[in-house]
């Protein structure tokens, strides 16, 4: 079992279209299977309360998850001719709350010039409990985001 989950996935978009898919919360219930929906101010801010309504792959329960927005990396180059951006969020449960569980979810683009855009994301588990958090359901769920993820920045709308 993973003690912090991972997924990824190249996406034929500029980084630039997958961030603006990524930021706009308000229409993930349109194409996004795990994270049906999310309760954020838009745009999103660093320190900014963030609800995901998530529905884990197998099961038809949906779970809501507080989190706080930590990084809002917006698109840029470092000079290296690559593009990144960053968003990242931290859980705010009670586990959380008790220092039983923590975590932050990491969701990262690059671009390198030319290439797809890489979406990479993991969250960093810490804690006594982690494995009460379901590393492994969390990465299916994690796999599910990003092929939804490259489905909508690749499809026309």
């Amino acid at each position: 079992m993973p003690r912090n989950p991972t997924a990824g996935t190249d996406i034929d978009a500029p980084l630039d279209a997958v961030w603006d898919v990524m930021l706009d919360t308000a229409r993930y219930a349109e194409w996004n299977p795990f994270l049906r929906r999310i309760e954020c101010p838009s745009p999103p801010s660093v320190g900014d309360p963030i609800h995901l309504h998530v529905v884990f792959p197998g099961r038809s329960r949906e779970v809501t998850s507080p989190e706080r927005i930590s990084l809002v990396d917006h698109p840029h180059d470092d000079g290296d001719g690559v593009r990144r951006a960053t968003l990242a969020y931290d859980y705010e449960g009670l586990p959380a709350k008790l220092g039983l569980i923590r975590g932050r979810r990491y969701q990262r683009l690059t671009q390198e010039p030319g290439s797809p855009t890489r979406y990479e994301t993991v969250e960093e588990f810490s804690g006594p409990l982690v494995f009460l958090a379901g590393p492994g359901r969390v990465e299916a769920g994690f796999k599910v985001h990003a092929g939804a993820l490259r489905t909508r920045c690749e499809s026309p709308r």
